[in-house]
């Protein structure tokens, strides 16, 4: 029963995360809305929501300031992990659409094999090999429709696509000894909320004559419905991680980028050629083969050890 639970959970969690998507690119190219104060605005909203979310628990939510090196830690993320990664996904989003935003996103395994390979001075084992060839395969019939004259997006959307992958990689591992010692949601919601505070400085929002705009309808609604929906989203896809493995999580959260595009193409009037739909499943098929094959062989090694 439990394992059902976190598949439906899982589910919901990527297929809201994904619907997202596409609402930031209607809000940003309907109301002219700048990246720096949208993501700003939701930040600070969903950063807030968590945490209010953790203290009506009773969690102790102010104990990690009293620690100066994990408040260090937690600031880092905040600027480099949560701000890097929800930033260059909205500016993607912006520069092209958020399917593909989305998809340039899950080439964050990718930089992590690299990252390692090169920290340990070690050649990556063959099945992360397949695994990185067959997602760049996807890559190129994703951003060419397999035409070697054309690129099908900007140099500046390439540039935050691929940008994307690389702050995901750096939000996936950087806080991992974070949120094992103080919880997953305690260190996001502060990451959240410290990543805005941040970018509003740098932005000085509070000089902005753009709270006019988001404070209209139907701009004021959606912005509302995004953050909710991301908000529950992020707690049902954590949720979820108690009741099913690792695996299971790598495969179902394929569920986001397809929930994107779907939307897109529905909603958004996306178009897309017959081999960028091959690319998707190319990419997703290779990028769930690069996390879950490394967990196989190692349970394989497990099995002949004992």
């Amino acid at each position: 029963m439990g394992r059902w639970k976190g598949i439906v959970l899982i589910i919901l969690g990527s297929m809201l995360w994904g619907a997202s998507g596409p609402m930031m690119e209607w809000v940003l190219k309907e109301s002219n809305l700048s990246v720096p104060f949208f993501l700003t605005v939701r930040l600070i909203v969903a950063g807030v929501c968590i945490l209010a979310f953790l203290k009506i628990k009773g969690k102790p939510i102010y104990t990690i300031w009293k620690e100066k090196s994990w408040l260090k830690q937690l600031i880092i993320f905040g600027i480099f992990g949560m701000l890097g990664v929800q930033y260059t996904f909205v500016a993607a989003i912006e520069a092209s659409n958020a399917s593909i935003a989305t998809l340039l996103q899950f080439l964050g395994p990718i930089y992590i094999v690299v990252f390692l390979s090169w920290k340990s001075k070690m050649f990556p084992p063959k099945y992360q090999i397949i695994g990185i060839i067959g997602t760049l395969v996807g890559l190129f019939f994703l951003l060419t429709n397999a035409k070697f004259d054309q690129l099908l997006i900007s140099n500046e959307a390439l540039f935050w696509g691929l940008a994307v992958g690389v702050a995901f990689s750096v939000y996936t591992v950087y806080p991992a000894r974070l949120m094992k010692e103080w919880g997953v949601l305690i260190i996001v919601g502060w990451g959240m909320l410290i990543g805005g505070v941040v970018l509003a400085f740098i932005s000085q929002i509070w000089r902005s004559n753009e709270w006019e705009v988001l404070a209209s309808y139907p701009f004021n609604l959606m912005t509302f419905i995004i953050i909710l929906i991301a908000t529950i989203a992020f707690i049902l896809f954590l949720t979820s991680m108690k009741y099913i493995t690792p695996v299971e999580t790598s495969i179902l959260s394929s569920m986001e980028p397809l929930t994107a595009m779907v939307i897109s193409v529905i909603w958004l009037g996306q178009v897309f050629g017959a081999w960028q739909y091959v690319g998707v499943v190319v990419m997703l098929v290779f990028v769930t083969w690069l996390s879950i094959a490394g967990k196989i062989k190692w349970k394989r090694k497990g099995k002949m050890a004992n």
